[in-house]
C-alpha cells in the first residue's frame, strides 16, 4: 500500500532538472558581470571629476615638470633679506655654490599651512648637502609669527621681505617659491602649493648638475 508520503513511506521528493542548475548560474554570472561593470564605471566618472577639479582648481605648478634648463635661465642680481629676529641679514650673493630655496608665505594663509611640513622635510633632507632654504614671511603683524614657527618645528632661517628682484609691486599669490640653481639662476618659480615630491625632484636635479 502506497503511503501518501511517498512510495514505501519514503518522504516525496522532486527530480531536478539540471537545466535548472545552469539558468541560475548563468544569471548569478551575468547579475555579478553586471555589478562589477557599474562599479567601475562608477569609479570612473569618480576619476574623471576629480580629474576636471584638478586641472581647473590646482595650482599651475602642478603642472609643470622639470626645471628650466640652464640655457634658458635668467640670472639674478643680488638681494638681502632681512633675518625675523633681528640677526644678520641674509646675503642671496653669498650662497653661490649651493642651490636656494626662496619660499613666501604667512600665517593667515590656508595653502602656507598645507605646504609648510613638506617644506620642513625638505630641509632636513637636504641639509647636509649644497643646498639652503629660506622662508620669507609677508605677515604685516609679526606677533603671530614665532607661534608659527614653533608649531610647525621649522629650523630653516625665516626672514623679512626685501629687495628681492622677482618680487613687483604687484599681488603676490601665496605661498609663492623660487628655486635657484648653483649659479644663482632662477631655475624654478611655483605659484601656490607645490607637492614635496615636486620639489625633492627639482632640487636633486640642480645638485646633480
Amino acid at each position: 500500500m502506497k503511503s501518501k508520503a511517498g512510495i514505501s513511506g519514503c518522504p516525496s521528493y522532486r527530480r531536478l532538472n539540471p537545466f535548472n542548475g545552469i539558468r541560475f548560474y548563468r544569471n548569478l554570472m551575468q547579475t555579478k558581470r553586471t555589478s562589477i561593470v557599474k562599479t567601475a564605471w562608477g569609479w570612473l566618472r569618480f576619476a574623471i571629476v576629480i580629474g576636471a577639479i584638478l586641472y581647473l582648481f590646482a595650482p599651475p605648478s602642478w603642472w609643470q615638470f622639470g626645471v628650466t634648463k640652464a640655457v634658458d635661465r635668467e640670472q639674478v642680481s643680488g638681494f638681502t633679506l632681512s633675518g625675523f629676529d633681528g640677526g644678520n641679514q641674509w646675503d642671496f650673493a653669498d650662497k653661490r655654490g649651493k642651490v636656494v630655496l626662496v619660499n613666501y608665505w604667512a600665517t593667515w594663509c590656508g595653502p602656507c599651512r598645507f605646504e609648510t611640513p613638506g617644506l620642513v622635510n625638505i630641509s632636513n633632507r637636504f641639509e647636509s648637502r649644497d643646498f639652503e632654504i629660506v622662508g620669507v614671511t609677508v605677515d604685516n603683524d609679526l606677533a603671530s609669527v614665532p607661534e608659527f614657527i614653533e608649531s610647525y618645528g621649522i629650523g630653516y632661517p625665516v626672514l623679512l621681505p626685501g629687495n628681492d628682484p622677482n618680487i613687483t609691486g604687484e599681488a603676490m599669490t601665496l605661498p609663492t617659491t623660487f628655486l635657484y640653481d648653483k649659479q644663482g639662476r632662477l631655475a624654478k618659480k611655483y605659484t601656490g602649493i607645490v607637492l614635496e615630491m615636486t620639489l625633492r625632484s627639482d632640487i636633486e636635479s640642480l645638485l646633480a648638475e
